[in-house]
């Protein structure tokens, strides 16, 4: 499962990374994938963390610091009601 984290934190290393702010490019996402290049995404929403969090692709999603609040969703009842 990708790791969820705040954006900005040191722990979570961009460098080689690919970030992007949605995961609707597809192309973009299965090359990265096939390449072994990590795919980072951010997120404001919890539409957008659970839609990026679905793509198989994607190592981390990053939510913005001023929405922490973020990091405590129900990703389950989320995903399953």
């Amino acid at each position: 499962m990708p790791e969820l984290a705040v954006d900005g934190d040191p722990l979570v290393p961009l460098d080689g990374a690919l970030v992007l702010d949605s995961v609707d490019d597809d192309s973009q996402l299965r090359e990265a994938h096939a390449a072994g290049r990590p795919v980072v995404v951010r997120a404001d929403s919890a539409d957008a963390v659970l839609a990026a969090l679905k793509r198989p692709e994607v190592a981390c999603v990053l939510v913005p610091q001023e929405k922490r609040e973020l990091l405590d969703l129900d990703l389950r009842a989320l995903t399953y009601g």
